[in-house]
Protein backbone atom coordinates (compact mmCIF):
# COMPACT_ATOMS: atom_id res chain seq x y z
CA UNK A 1 0.00 0.00 0.00
CA UNK A 2 1.15 3.33 -1.33
CA UNK A 3 2.41 5.70 1.31
CA UNK A 4 -0.04 8.66 2.22
CA UNK A 5 1.01 12.19 1.38
CA UNK A 6 0.57 15.25 3.29
CA UNK A 7 -2.65 15.96 1.12
CA UNK A 8 -3.95 13.03 1.48
CA UNK A 9 -4.08 12.90 4.93
CA UNK A 10 -4.82 17.04 5.04
CA UNK A 11 -8.18 15.53 2.93
CA UNK A 12 -8.42 12.53 5.41
CA UNK A 13 -8.43 14.93 8.43
CA UNK A 14 -11.51 16.79 7.06
CA UNK A 15 -13.63 14.17 6.28
CA UNK A 16 -13.55 13.04 10.48
CA UNK A 17 -13.80 15.90 11.38
CA UNK A 18 -17.18 16.21 9.09
CA UNK A 19 -16.50 18.08 6.34
CA UNK A 20 -18.56 17.06 3.19
CA UNK A 21 -17.02 19.34 0.96
CA UNK A 22 -14.71 22.22 -0.11
CA UNK A 23 -15.25 25.11 -2.30
CA UNK A 24 -12.58 26.88 -4.32
CA UNK A 25 -10.62 27.25 -7.34
CA UNK A 26 -7.98 25.25 -8.91
CA UNK A 27 -4.66 26.51 -9.24
CA UNK A 28 -1.35 25.31 -8.72
CA UNK A 29 0.19 25.08 -5.70
CA UNK A 30 -3.46 23.44 -4.86
CA UNK A 31 -3.30 20.60 -7.11
CA UNK A 32 -1.79 17.77 -4.56
CA UNK A 33 -5.30 18.75 -2.52
CA UNK A 34 -7.56 18.62 -5.21
CA UNK A 35 -6.09 15.35 -6.57
CA UNK A 36 -6.71 13.73 -2.81
CA UNK A 37 -10.00 14.92 -3.34
CA UNK A 38 -10.85 13.64 -6.69
CA UNK A 39 -9.74 9.77 -5.29
CA UNK A 40 -12.09 10.14 -2.35
CA UNK A 41 -15.65 9.65 -2.43
CA UNK A 42 -16.33 10.80 1.06
CA UNK A 43 -15.50 14.73 0.33
CA UNK A 44 -16.14 16.79 -2.45
CA UNK A 45 -14.49 19.72 -5.08
CA UNK A 46 -16.94 22.54 -5.57
CA UNK A 47 -15.45 24.49 -8.48
CA UNK A 48 -17.10 28.24 -7.62
CA UNK A 49 -16.11 30.84 -9.92
CA UNK A 50 -14.26 33.50 -7.35
CA UNK A 51 -12.36 32.41 -4.33
CA UNK A 52 -14.44 35.27 -2.43
CA UNK A 53 -18.08 32.87 -3.29
CA UNK A 54 -16.14 30.14 -1.55
CA UNK A 55 -15.58 31.13 1.74
CA UNK A 56 -19.34 33.01 1.17
CA UNK A 57 -20.39 29.63 0.82
CA UNK A 58 -18.55 27.43 3.56
CA UNK A 59 -19.54 30.32 5.81
CA UNK A 60 -23.11 29.77 4.92
CA UNK A 61 -22.80 26.21 5.06
CA UNK A 62 -21.62 26.09 8.50
CA UNK A 63 -24.32 28.28 10.03
CA UNK A 64 -27.35 26.13 8.51
CA UNK A 65 -25.47 22.89 9.74
CA UNK A 66 -23.57 23.65 12.58
CA UNK A 67 -20.68 22.12 11.37
CA UNK A 68 -17.22 22.75 10.06
CA UNK A 69 -17.27 23.84 6.38
CA UNK A 70 -14.26 24.53 4.41
CA UNK A 71 -12.58 26.37 1.41
CA UNK A 72 -9.56 26.65 -0.16
CA UNK A 73 -7.64 29.43 -2.07
CA UNK A 74 -4.43 29.12 -4.58
CA UNK A 75 -0.79 30.77 -3.69
CA UNK A 76 -0.97 34.42 -3.91
CA UNK A 77 -4.46 36.15 -5.68
CA UNK A 78 -6.22 32.75 -5.08
CA UNK A 79 -6.38 32.68 -1.81
CA UNK A 80 -6.15 36.48 -1.27
CA UNK A 81 -9.84 36.55 -3.08
CA UNK A 82 -11.36 34.51 0.19
CA UNK A 83 -10.32 37.22 2.69
CA UNK A 84 -13.70 38.96 2.78
CA UNK A 85 -15.82 36.06 2.65
CA UNK A 86 -13.58 34.73 5.67
CA UNK A 87 -13.95 37.82 7.88
CA UNK A 88 -18.30 37.85 7.15
CA UNK A 89 -17.62 34.08 8.23
CA UNK A 90 -15.80 35.02 11.26
CA UNK A 91 -18.05 37.74 12.44
CA UNK A 92 -20.58 35.06 12.27
CA UNK A 93 -19.34 32.56 14.12
CA UNK A 94 -19.40 30.29 11.37
CA UNK A 95 -16.53 27.48 12.11
CA UNK A 96 -15.21 27.47 8.52
CA UNK A 97 -11.42 26.04 8.24
CA UNK A 98 -9.64 27.83 5.02
CA UNK A 99 -6.71 26.23 3.23
CA UNK A 100 -4.42 29.06 1.65
CA UNK A 101 -1.65 26.91 -0.40
CA UNK A 102 1.36 28.72 -0.88
CA UNK A 103 4.23 29.14 -3.23
CA UNK A 104 7.21 26.48 -3.02
CA UNK A 105 8.46 26.51 0.77
CA UNK A 106 11.82 27.22 -0.54
CA UNK A 107 11.02 30.35 -2.45
CA UNK A 108 9.22 32.32 0.62
CA UNK A 109 10.58 35.02 2.24
CA UNK A 110 12.59 35.39 -1.66
CA UNK A 111 9.85 37.91 -3.50
CA UNK A 112 8.87 34.88 -5.48
CA UNK A 113 6.17 34.63 -8.48
CA UNK A 114 2.74 35.23 -6.63
CA UNK A 115 4.48 35.65 -3.04
CA UNK A 116 2.52 36.65 -0.31
CA UNK A 117 2.15 35.63 3.60
CA UNK A 118 -1.45 34.13 4.22
CA UNK A 119 -0.59 32.72 7.81
CA UNK A 120 0.08 36.60 8.41
CA UNK A 121 -2.89 38.11 5.97
CA UNK A 122 -6.00 36.25 7.67
CA UNK A 123 -4.91 36.89 11.27
CA UNK A 124 -7.23 39.24 11.88
CA UNK A 125 -10.33 37.55 10.63
CA UNK A 126 -9.10 34.53 12.20
CA UNK A 127 -8.69 32.62 15.68
CA UNK A 128 -6.25 30.95 14.39
CA UNK A 129 -3.83 31.21 11.05
CA UNK A 130 -0.35 29.17 10.51
CA UNK A 131 1.61 27.90 7.99
CA UNK A 132 3.11 23.99 7.53
CA UNK A 133 6.57 24.48 7.08
CA UNK A 134 6.95 21.15 7.25
CA UNK A 135 5.36 17.72 7.15
CA UNK A 136 6.16 16.89 10.70
CA UNK A 137 3.50 19.25 11.64
CA UNK A 138 0.79 17.41 10.37
CA UNK A 139 -1.58 15.83 11.59
CA UNK A 140 -1.01 18.01 14.82
CA UNK A 141 -1.28 21.57 13.18
CA UNK A 142 -4.89 20.70 11.35
CA UNK A 143 -6.61 19.46 14.30
CA UNK A 144 -5.44 21.90 16.18
CA UNK A 145 -6.67 24.42 13.61
CA UNK A 146 -10.40 22.55 13.26
CA UNK A 147 -10.34 22.51 17.37
CA UNK A 148 -10.56 26.79 17.38
CA UNK A 149 -12.55 26.95 14.48
CA UNK A 150 -15.10 24.96 16.10
CA UNK A 151 -14.66 25.27 19.99
CA UNK A 152 -14.12 29.54 19.17
CA UNK A 153 -16.84 29.60 16.67
CA UNK A 154 -15.28 30.85 13.99
CA UNK A 155 -12.02 31.05 11.01
CA UNK A 156 -9.35 28.77 10.86
CA UNK A 157 -6.68 29.13 8.31
CA UNK A 158 -3.60 26.64 7.07
CA UNK A 159 -1.60 27.54 4.67
CA UNK A 160 0.06 25.15 3.17
CA UNK A 161 3.26 24.92 0.06
CA UNK A 162 2.19 23.01 -2.91
CA UNK A 163 5.71 21.05 -2.77
CA UNK A 164 5.22 20.62 1.07
CA UNK A 165 1.52 18.82 0.52
CA UNK A 166 2.99 16.30 -2.37
CA UNK A 167 5.90 15.21 0.08
CA UNK A 168 4.80 11.71 2.05
CA UNK A 169 3.10 12.08 5.49
CA UNK A 170 4.48 11.39 8.70
CA UNK A 171 3.93 7.60 9.69
CA UNK A 172 0.18 7.02 10.96
CA UNK A 173 -0.05 7.39 14.49
CA UNK A 174 -3.40 6.70 16.97
CA UNK A 175 -5.77 8.88 15.76
CA UNK A 176 -6.23 12.04 17.71
CA UNK A 177 -10.19 12.65 18.65
CA UNK A 178 -11.62 16.19 17.07
CA UNK A 179 -13.48 18.20 18.66
CA UNK A 180 -17.19 18.67 16.40
CA UNK A 181 -19.82 20.14 18.66
CA UNK A 182 -19.51 23.06 20.83
CA UNK A 183 -19.91 22.36 24.56
CA UNK A 184 -22.82 24.51 27.09
CA UNK A 185 -21.29 27.00 29.09
CA UNK A 186 -23.05 27.29 32.54
CA UNK A 187 -22.57 30.99 34.39
CA UNK A 188 -20.84 30.82 38.34
CA UNK A 189 -23.66 31.14 41.20
CA UNK A 190 -22.36 34.34 42.28
CA UNK A 191 -23.32 35.63 39.02
CA UNK A 192 -26.76 33.76 38.82
CA UNK A 193 -27.50 35.32 42.26
CA UNK A 194 -26.53 38.83 41.29
CA UNK A 195 -29.02 38.05 38.28
CA UNK A 196 -31.92 37.19 40.42
CA UNK A 197 -31.30 39.96 42.96
CA UNK A 198 -31.31 42.27 40.38
CA UNK A 199 -34.70 41.00 38.05
CA UNK A 200 -36.15 40.86 41.63
CA UNK A 201 -35.67 44.57 42.32
CA UNK A 202 -36.89 46.01 39.43
CA UNK A 203 -40.90 47.01 38.52
CA UNK A 204 -39.69 47.44 34.35
CA UNK A 205 -37.26 44.42 32.42
CA UNK A 206 -37.53 44.38 29.05
CA UNK A 207 -34.91 41.37 27.23
CA UNK A 208 -32.77 42.42 23.64
CA UNK A 209 -32.29 39.46 21.80
CA UNK A 210 -29.33 38.76 19.45
CA UNK A 211 -28.20 35.58 17.32
CA UNK A 212 -27.17 33.57 20.86
CA UNK A 213 -30.79 33.17 21.89
CA UNK A 214 -30.56 30.56 19.04
CA UNK A 215 -31.93 27.19 20.88
CA UNK A 216 -33.61 29.29 23.59
CA UNK A 217 -36.81 30.55 22.15
CA UNK A 218 -38.73 28.63 25.00
CA UNK A 219 -36.95 29.58 27.70
CA UNK A 220 -37.03 33.50 26.81
CA UNK A 221 -40.80 32.77 26.47
CA UNK A 222 -40.78 31.12 29.67
CA UNK A 223 -38.90 33.85 31.45
CA UNK A 224 -40.69 36.63 29.71
CA UNK A 225 -43.87 35.79 30.93
CA UNK A 226 -42.31 35.18 34.42
CA UNK A 227 -41.42 38.65 34.74
CA UNK A 228 -43.51 40.54 32.37
CA UNK A 229 -40.83 42.01 30.29
CA UNK A 230 -41.34 43.43 26.58
CA UNK A 231 -38.56 41.10 23.79
CA UNK A 232 -37.23 43.53 21.22
CA UNK A 233 -34.22 41.81 18.69
CA UNK A 234 -31.48 43.18 16.74
CA UNK A 235 -31.81 41.40 12.76
CA UNK A 236 -29.87 38.48 13.81
CA UNK A 237 -32.00 37.07 16.60
CA UNK A 238 -35.25 38.18 14.35
CA UNK A 239 -35.00 34.24 12.96
CA UNK A 240 -34.70 33.02 16.43
CA UNK A 241 -37.09 34.85 18.87
CA UNK A 242 -39.96 36.87 16.76
CA UNK A 243 -41.83 34.36 15.86
CA UNK A 244 -44.48 32.46 18.30
CA UNK A 245 -43.86 35.80 20.74
CA UNK A 246 -46.58 37.65 23.05
CA UNK A 247 -44.22 39.45 24.13
CA UNK A 248 -42.85 41.09 20.70
CA UNK A 249 -42.49 44.71 20.81
CA UNK A 250 -39.83 44.89 17.11
CA UNK A 251 -36.36 45.38 16.28
CA UNK A 252 -34.03 48.39 16.97
CA UNK A 253 -31.50 49.95 14.75
CA UNK A 254 -30.97 51.41 11.36
CA UNK A 255 -33.81 48.91 9.88
CA UNK A 256 -36.13 49.18 13.36
CA UNK A 257 -39.61 49.10 13.64
CA UNK A 258 -42.05 48.87 16.28
CA UNK A 259 -41.47 49.95 19.78
CA UNK A 260 -38.01 48.42 21.03
CA UNK A 261 -36.09 51.29 21.16
CA UNK A 262 -38.85 52.46 23.67
CA UNK A 263 -39.15 49.33 26.00
CA UNK A 264 -34.82 49.30 26.34
CA UNK A 265 -35.10 53.05 27.05
CA UNK A 266 -38.25 53.28 29.10
CA UNK A 267 -37.62 50.09 31.58
CA UNK A 268 -35.27 50.13 34.46
CA UNK A 269 -33.69 47.05 34.04
CA UNK A 270 -32.66 46.13 30.61
CA UNK A 271 -31.48 42.59 29.75
CA UNK A 272 -29.46 41.82 26.86
CA UNK A 273 -29.29 38.04 25.55
CA UNK A 274 -26.32 36.83 23.61
CA UNK A 275 -26.23 39.97 21.34
CA UNK A 276 -23.11 42.28 20.27
CA UNK A 277 -26.10 45.03 18.75
CA UNK A 278 -22.94 47.28 17.51
CA UNK A 279 -25.04 50.74 17.52
CA UNK A 280 -24.24 51.69 20.95
CA UNK A 281 -26.58 54.99 19.78
CA UNK A 282 -29.87 53.17 20.14
CA UNK A 283 -29.05 51.76 23.65
CA UNK A 284 -29.67 53.58 26.77
CA UNK A 285 -27.37 55.02 29.09
CA UNK A 286 -29.49 55.44 32.16
CA UNK A 287 -31.45 52.33 33.01
CA UNK A 288 -29.09 49.40 34.66
CA UNK A 289 -28.08 47.15 32.20
CA UNK A 290 -26.83 43.41 31.98
CA UNK A 291 -25.28 41.00 29.50
CA UNK A 292 -25.54 37.64 29.46
CA UNK A 293 -23.04 36.27 26.46
CA UNK A 294 -21.36 32.92 25.47
CA UNK A 295 -18.03 34.79 24.56
CA UNK A 296 -16.73 36.75 27.27
CA UNK A 297 -15.17 39.25 24.48
CA UNK A 298 -18.43 40.41 23.77
CA UNK A 299 -19.37 41.02 27.86
CA UNK A 300 -19.17 45.25 27.88
CA UNK A 301 -17.91 46.43 24.56
CA UNK A 302 -20.83 47.94 23.42
CA UNK A 303 -22.47 49.62 26.94
CA UNK A 304 -21.53 50.49 30.43
CA UNK A 305 -23.11 47.03 32.48
CA UNK A 306 -24.45 46.78 36.22
CA UNK A 307 -23.73 43.03 35.43
CA UNK A 308 -22.20 40.81 32.83
CA UNK A 309 -22.75 37.47 32.62
CA UNK A 310 -20.66 34.79 30.77
CA UNK A 311 -22.75 31.70 29.99
CA UNK A 312 -25.28 30.04 27.29
CA UNK A 313 -28.60 32.28 27.23
CA UNK A 314 -30.17 28.64 27.50
CA UNK A 315 -28.68 27.34 30.56
CA UNK A 316 -28.55 31.00 32.07
CA UNK A 317 -31.87 31.20 31.86
CA UNK A 318 -32.39 27.61 32.80
CA UNK A 319 -30.78 28.44 36.36
CA UNK A 320 -32.47 31.62 37.02
CA UNK A 321 -36.22 31.16 35.68
CA UNK A 322 -36.75 29.02 38.80
CA UNK A 323 -35.16 31.19 41.44
CA UNK A 324 -36.76 34.29 40.26
CA UNK A 325 -39.88 35.98 41.62
CA UNK A 326 -42.73 35.53 39.36
CA UNK A 327 -44.25 39.15 38.57
CA UNK A 328 -48.17 39.70 38.26
CA UNK A 329 -47.88 44.03 37.62
CA UNK A 330 -48.11 44.15 33.74
CA UNK A 331 -48.55 47.54 33.05
CA UNK A 332 -45.31 48.24 31.65
CA UNK A 333 -45.50 44.87 29.22
CA UNK A 334 -49.04 46.51 28.35
CA UNK A 335 -47.64 49.96 27.57
CA UNK A 336 -45.10 48.63 25.09
CA UNK A 337 -47.15 45.99 23.06
CA UNK A 338 -49.86 49.33 22.36
CA UNK A 339 -47.35 51.31 21.43
CA UNK A 340 -45.51 48.65 19.12
CA UNK A 341 -49.02 47.85 17.46
CA UNK A 342 -49.67 51.78 17.25
CA UNK A 343 -46.34 52.03 15.63
CA UNK A 344 -46.77 49.39 13.03
CA UNK A 345 -50.32 50.74 12.37
CA UNK A 346 -48.79 53.96 11.46
CA UNK A 347 -45.93 52.75 9.12
CA UNK A 348 -48.02 50.08 7.40
CA UNK A 349 -50.26 52.18 5.26
CA UNK A 350 -47.47 53.45 3.37
CA UNK A 351 -47.18 50.02 2.24
CA UNK A 352 -51.31 49.06 1.59
CA UNK A 353 -51.47 52.62 -0.65
CA UNK A 354 -51.96 51.46 -4.10
CA UNK A 355 -49.11 49.37 -3.97
CA UNK A 356 -50.65 46.59 -6.02
CA UNK A 357 -50.95 49.44 -8.97
CA UNK A 358 -47.77 50.71 -8.65
CA UNK A 359 -44.92 51.22 -11.64
CA UNK A 360 -42.14 50.39 -11.09
CA UNK A 361 -43.25 47.83 -8.34
CA UNK A 362 -42.48 48.86 -4.48
CA UNK A 363 -40.18 46.50 -3.34
CA UNK A 364 -42.15 46.54 -0.20
CA UNK A 365 -44.77 44.63 -2.28
CA UNK A 366 -41.82 42.13 -3.53
CA UNK A 367 -40.75 41.30 -0.26
CA UNK A 368 -44.39 40.85 1.14
CA UNK A 369 -45.70 38.62 -2.00
CA UNK A 370 -42.39 36.39 -1.64
CA UNK A 371 -43.18 36.20 2.32
CA UNK A 372 -46.50 34.59 1.20
CA UNK A 373 -45.10 32.26 -1.46
CA UNK A 374 -41.85 30.71 -0.39
CA UNK A 375 -41.84 27.94 2.26
CA UNK A 376 -42.15 27.52 5.76
CA UNK A 377 -39.47 25.82 6.03
CA UNK A 378 -37.31 28.04 3.42
CA UNK A 379 -33.89 29.32 3.63
CA UNK A 380 -33.48 32.98 2.77
CA UNK A 381 -30.48 34.60 1.83
CA UNK A 382 -29.96 38.56 1.84
CA UNK A 383 -27.62 41.13 0.34
CA UNK A 384 -26.42 44.14 2.34
CA UNK A 385 -28.07 46.99 1.73
CA UNK A 386 -31.64 47.52 0.84
CA UNK A 387 -32.84 43.93 1.15
CA UNK A 388 -31.64 44.04 4.57
CA UNK A 389 -34.34 46.10 4.90
CA UNK A 390 -36.79 44.24 3.21
CA UNK A 391 -36.28 41.18 4.62
CA UNK A 392 -36.05 42.18 7.89
CA UNK A 393 -39.71 44.14 7.86
CA UNK A 394 -41.52 41.38 5.35
CA UNK A 395 -39.45 37.87 5.95
CA UNK A 396 -41.76 36.43 8.72
CA UNK A 397 -39.35 33.63 10.75
CA UNK A 398 -41.40 30.54 12.05
CA UNK A 399 -39.19 28.29 13.79
CA UNK A 400 -38.10 26.56 10.35
CA UNK A 401 -36.98 29.25 8.33
CA UNK A 402 -33.49 30.10 8.31
CA UNK A 403 -32.18 33.82 7.13
CA UNK A 404 -28.48 34.28 6.25
CA UNK A 405 -26.91 37.37 5.73
CA UNK A 406 -23.58 39.62 6.00
CA UNK A 407 -25.33 41.00 8.99
CA UNK A 408 -22.16 41.47 11.09
CA UNK A 409 -19.54 42.28 8.63
CA UNK A 410 -21.93 44.22 6.00
CA UNK A 411 -20.34 42.79 2.80
CA UNK A 412 -22.28 43.86 -0.42
CA UNK A 413 -22.54 40.47 -2.91
CA UNK A 414 -23.07 38.06 -0.05
CA UNK A 415 -26.29 36.93 -1.06
CA UNK A 416 -26.06 34.36 -4.08
CA UNK A 417 -22.30 32.84 -2.60
CA UNK A 418 -24.32 31.89 0.56
CA UNK A 419 -27.16 30.53 -1.35
CA UNK A 420 -25.17 28.24 -3.20
CA UNK A 421 -23.10 26.75 0.50
CA UNK A 422 -27.26 26.51 1.91
CA UNK A 423 -28.63 24.72 -1.22
CA UNK A 424 -25.50 22.00 -1.51
CA UNK A 425 -25.97 21.06 2.47
CA UNK A 426 -29.78 19.91 1.17
CA UNK A 427 -30.94 19.91 -2.55
CA UNK A 428 -34.66 19.29 -1.86
CA UNK A 429 -34.70 22.61 0.51
CA UNK A 430 -36.35 25.56 -0.94
CA UNK A 431 -33.10 28.25 -0.86
CA UNK A 432 -34.12 31.56 -2.09
CA UNK A 433 -31.24 34.85 -2.72
CA UNK A 434 -32.65 38.43 -1.67
CA UNK A 435 -30.02 40.04 -4.52
CA UNK A 436 -29.79 43.87 -4.99
CA UNK A 437 -28.92 44.97 -8.58
CA UNK A 438 -25.44 45.78 -7.00
CA UNK A 439 -24.65 43.13 -5.13
CA UNK A 440 -25.35 40.44 -7.94
CA UNK A 441 -23.68 41.61 -10.39
CA UNK A 442 -20.23 42.06 -8.60
CA UNK A 443 -20.34 38.13 -8.20
CA UNK A 444 -22.60 37.88 -10.87
CA UNK A 445 -20.03 35.13 -12.65
CA UNK A 446 -21.11 32.47 -9.88
CA UNK A 447 -24.71 32.44 -11.17
CA UNK A 448 -23.01 30.04 -13.51
CA UNK A 449 -22.18 28.14 -10.64
CA UNK A 450 -25.60 27.46 -10.14
CA UNK A 451 -26.00 26.14 -13.94
CA UNK A 452 -22.85 24.21 -13.30
CA UNK A 453 -24.22 22.28 -10.65
CA UNK A 454 -27.81 22.22 -11.12
CA UNK A 455 -28.45 24.19 -7.81
CA UNK A 456 -32.18 24.70 -7.79
CA UNK A 457 -31.26 28.52 -5.82
CA UNK A 458 -34.21 30.78 -6.47
CA UNK A 459 -32.41 34.49 -7.07
CA UNK A 460 -35.31 37.44 -6.70
CA UNK A 461 -33.78 40.29 -7.79
CA UNK A 462 -34.62 43.32 -6.76
CA UNK A 463 -33.33 45.66 -9.85
CA UNK A 464 -33.49 49.50 -8.97
CA UNK A 465 -31.15 50.41 -10.92
CA UNK A 466 -28.91 52.01 -7.98
CA UNK A 467 -27.36 51.35 -4.71
CA UNK A 468 -30.44 52.29 -2.60
CA UNK A 469 -28.93 52.45 0.89
CA UNK A 470 -25.77 54.46 -0.12
CA UNK A 471 -27.78 56.91 -1.68
CA UNK A 472 -30.10 57.22 1.58
CA UNK A 473 -26.88 57.42 3.53
CA UNK A 474 -25.82 60.18 1.08
CA UNK A 475 -29.34 62.11 1.53
CA UNK A 476 -29.47 61.88 5.30
CA UNK A 477 -26.13 63.43 5.86
CA UNK A 478 -26.93 66.06 3.55
CA UNK A 479 -25.44 65.06 0.39
CA UNK A 480 -26.26 64.73 -3.12
CA UNK A 481 -26.85 61.50 -4.55
CA UNK A 482 -23.66 60.41 -6.73
CA UNK A 483 -22.24 57.21 -7.85
CA UNK A 484 -25.04 55.08 -6.81
CA UNK A 485 -26.83 54.78 -10.21
CA UNK A 486 -26.11 51.92 -12.92
CA UNK A 487 -27.48 51.06 -16.28
CA UNK A 488 -28.38 47.34 -16.03
CA UNK A 489 -29.29 44.86 -18.59
CA UNK A 490 -31.97 42.64 -18.36
CA UNK A 491 -31.14 40.16 -15.91
CA UNK A 492 -33.89 37.55 -16.50
CA UNK A 493 -32.60 37.34 -20.27
CA UNK A 494 -28.68 36.75 -19.11
CA UNK A 495 -29.78 33.91 -17.14
CA UNK A 496 -31.64 32.47 -19.96
CA UNK A 497 -28.29 32.61 -21.83
CA UNK A 498 -26.93 30.80 -19.18
CA UNK A 499 -28.76 28.05 -19.51
CA UNK A 500 -31.26 28.94 -16.49
CA UNK A 501 -35.17 29.65 -16.34
CA UNK A 502 -35.37 33.46 -15.94
CA UNK A 503 -38.28 35.87 -15.99
CA UNK A 504 -38.56 39.48 -16.06
CA UNK A 505 -41.02 40.99 -14.16
CA UNK A 506 -42.23 45.13 -14.30
CA UNK A 507 -45.86 44.82 -13.66
CA UNK A 508 -47.29 44.15 -9.72
CA UNK A 509 -49.97 42.03 -11.39
CA UNK A 510 -47.32 39.36 -12.80
CA UNK A 511 -45.26 39.31 -9.96
CA UNK A 512 -46.85 36.50 -8.31
CA UNK A 513 -47.32 34.54 -11.49
CA UNK A 514 -43.76 34.83 -11.91
CA UNK A 515 -42.36 33.95 -8.46
CA UNK A 516 -44.66 30.78 -8.57
CA UNK A 517 -43.22 29.19 -11.39
CA UNK A 518 -40.28 30.15 -10.60
CA UNK A 519 -40.76 28.35 -7.75
CA UNK A 520 -41.87 25.59 -9.60
CA UNK A 521 -38.75 25.31 -11.73
CA UNK A 522 -36.91 22.34 -10.75
CA UNK A 523 -33.42 24.15 -11.50
CA UNK A 524 -32.16 27.22 -11.15
CA UNK A 525 -34.38 30.36 -11.16
CA UNK A 526 -33.66 34.49 -11.62
CA UNK A 527 -36.90 36.73 -11.61
CA UNK A 528 -35.64 40.11 -12.41
CA UNK A 529 -37.64 42.38 -10.62
CA UNK A 530 -37.69 46.34 -11.92
CA UNK A 531 -38.27 48.12 -8.61
CA UNK A 532 -38.93 51.85 -7.71
CA UNK A 533 -35.89 53.71 -6.89
CA UNK A 534 -37.79 56.05 -4.86
CA UNK A 535 -39.20 53.80 -2.74
CA UNK A 536 -37.45 55.37 -0.08
CA UNK A 537 -39.44 58.21 1.86
CA UNK A 538 -36.86 60.56 4.18
CA UNK A 539 -38.47 61.37 7.62
CA UNK A 540 -38.88 65.15 7.30
CA UNK A 541 -36.93 66.26 10.64
CA UNK A 542 -33.15 64.95 10.26
CA UNK A 543 -30.68 66.54 12.20
CA UNK A 544 -26.83 65.87 11.09
CA UNK A 545 -26.02 64.13 14.17
CA UNK A 546 -28.28 61.15 13.02
CA UNK A 547 -26.18 59.07 10.84
CA UNK A 548 -22.96 58.10 10.63
CA UNK A 549 -23.06 55.46 7.92
CA UNK A 550 -25.21 52.19 9.52
CA UNK A 551 -25.25 54.07 12.86
CA UNK A 552 -28.41 56.55 14.13
CA UNK A 553 -28.74 58.30 17.14
CA UNK A 554 -32.70 57.47 17.22
CA UNK A 555 -35.02 54.93 16.58
CA UNK A 556 -37.46 57.81 15.31
CA UNK A 557 -35.46 57.33 11.46
CA UNK A 558 -36.79 54.47 9.74
CA UNK A 559 -37.68 53.80 6.16
CA UNK A 560 -41.37 54.92 5.51
CA UNK A 561 -42.77 51.47 4.89
CA UNK A 562 -45.16 48.61 6.11
CA UNK A 563 -44.00 45.69 8.23
CA UNK A 564 -46.29 42.90 6.82
CA UNK A 565 -47.31 40.00 9.32
CA UNK A 566 -45.82 41.77 11.94
CA UNK A 567 -48.91 44.33 12.10
CA UNK A 568 -50.80 41.12 12.45
CA UNK A 569 -49.01 39.35 15.13
CA UNK A 570 -48.79 42.56 17.04
CA UNK A 571 -52.80 42.88 16.54
CA UNK A 572 -53.34 39.17 18.23
CA UNK A 573 -51.06 40.26 20.60
CA UNK A 574 -52.96 43.31 22.17
CA UNK A 575 -56.06 41.02 22.16
CA UNK A 576 -54.21 38.84 25.06
CA UNK A 577 -53.89 41.82 26.92
CA UNK A 578 -55.90 41.89 30.11
CA UNK A 579 -58.94 44.52 30.07
CA UNK A 580 -59.66 47.07 33.14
Amino acid sequence: MAKQNVAEQFVDILVRAGVRRLYGVVGDSLNPVVDAIRRTRAIDWVQVRHEETAAFAAGAEAQITGGLAACAGSCGPGNLHLINGLYDAHRSMAPVLALASHIPSSEIGLSYFQETHPDQLFRECSHYSELISSPKQMPRLLHTAIQHAVGRGGVSVVSLPGDIASQPAPEKTAETALVTTRPTVRPGDAEIDALVRMIDAADRVTLFCGSGTAGAHAEVMQFAERIKAPVGHALRGKEWIQYDNPYDVGMSGLLGYGAAYEATHECDLLILLGTDFPYNAFLPDDVRIVQVDVRSEHLGRRSRLDLAVWGDVRETLRCVIPRVRAKTDRRFLDKMLKKHADALEGVVKAYTRKVEKHVPIHPEYVASVLDDLADDDAIFTVDTGMCNVWAARYLSPNGRRRIIGSFSHGSMANALPQAIGAQFTDRNRQVVSLSGDGGFSMLMGDFLTLVQYDLPVKVVLFDNSSLGMVELEMLVAGLPSYGTTYKNPDFAAIARAAGAYGVRVEKPKHLAGALKDAFRHKGPALVDVVTDPNALSIPPKISADMVTGFALSASKIVLDGGVGRMLQMARSNLRNVPRP
